[in-house]
Parts: structure tokens; C-alpha cells; sequence
């Protein structure tokens, strides 16, 4: 699961980024105000790639997903690429765990055949 949803953040990283830059000069807000946000958004996206294994942080990363749609206010487009990073993020937490169970099935599969 880590892989899978740290891919995702750094992709959510860029995309942050560069809807600053957009927000930057096509909306009324302040550069201080979009690069504050952006800012905190993009080091929580590299804090969670970290974290991502541990408890709290799939559902820090929802909260992530939510603010990026949000961001659609500001930057009309992050309504759609919200929307797609979210269906991203849903999809790297369900299959991320699958493949993590099965891993630990094989591993423990494999143990049983080394100890037989």
C-alpha cells in the first residue's frame, strides 16, 4: 500500500504546485495567502508519504483528497483533478491492501514450506 498511495501523493505534490502558480495569477488571493496554503498542502503531501503505514494517515490523506476538490474553487479545474486524485487515492488504499495481503499469504506460505 505504501508504494501505491506515496506515488499518488507525489503526484498530488505537483499538481499542487502548479495549480499555485495558476491560483497565483488568475485568482484575487493574496501570493502570500495561495503559497501558504499550497505550501502546507505539498509538505503534507511529502509528510504522508512517510507515514502512509501508519495509523491515521489513509485518513489524514482523505482530508487531503477533500481540500484538493475544494481547491476547485479557487482553481475551477481542481474540481476534476480533485476528483481524479481521490478516485486515485481510493484506488491505491483498496489494492494497496490487497497486495500487502498477499504478500503476507505468500510469505507465510513460503515459511510453512522452509519449516515442512
Amino acid at each position: 500500500m505504501r508504494t501505491l498511495c506515496s506515488s499518488t501523493l507525489i503526484g498530488e505534490f505537483f499538481v499542487i504546485g502548479f495549480a499555485g502558480l495558476v491560483a497565483m495569477n488568475t485568482s484575487d488571493l493574496s501570493t502570500a495567502t495561495v503559497w501558504t496554503v499550497s505550501g502546507v498542502a505539498m509538505v503534507l503531501c511529502l509528510l504522508l508519504c512517510g507515514m502512509v503505514s501508519r495509523p491515521g494517515a489513509v485518513q489524514i490523506g482523505w482530508a487531503l483528497q477533500v481540500g484538493l476538490i475544494l481547491s476547485g474553487f479557487v482553481v475551477s479545474t481542481m474540481f476534476i483533478l480533485g476528483a481524479l486524485f481521490a478516485a486515485l487515492w481510493w484506488a491505491s488504499v483498496h489494492f494497496g491492501r490487497k497486495v500487502d495481503e498477499a504478500k503476507a499469504r505468500f510469505a507465510a506460505q513460503a515459511a510453512a514450506e522452509r519449516s515442512a
